[in-house]
């Protein structure tokens, strides 16, 4: 039950993060969705280096990687966001703006992935 409320409470507070950003960065014009961009993008800094500090002498307990990792992250970052608005593109004919979010959400995602477990590491 402990485990429960920890992703529940990590999730919570991403998810209220992740709507702050895309309030204050997504348009209402339906330009590129930068809000969702840049909450995928640092998410997956962070759970780089979330993961990189457990995995790293034990530095973070099970419970905090719960939290922080599963909850924080798992809330803050989307994939069902991103599915829309790739669909949106498509549906607009947007074909740009589709391969262009498309490719730099997983090349820039995993660049940042990685430069968090490197920022573990040095």
């Amino acid at each position: 039950m402990k485990q429960l409320l920890l992703v529940f409470v990590g999730g919570g507070f991403g998810s209220v993060l992740r709507y702050v950003i895309g309030k204050w960065l997504n348009t209402s014009d339906g330009g590129f969705p930068y809000g969702t961009f840049t909450a995928n993008i640092v998410g997956s800094l962070l759970i780089g280096i979330i993961l990189g500090l457990a995995a790293k002498n034990n530095s973070l307990t099970e419970s905090q990687t719960l939290l922080l990792a599963t909850g924080f992250c798992g809330g803050f970052t989307t994939f069902s966001t991103f599915a829309y608005e790739n669909q949106a593109f498509l549906k607009s004919g947007d074909f740009t703006s589709f391969a262009i979010y498309t490719i730099a959400s997983f090349v820039v995602g995993f660049l940042a992935v990685f430069l968090g477990l490197y920022f573990v590491k040095a």
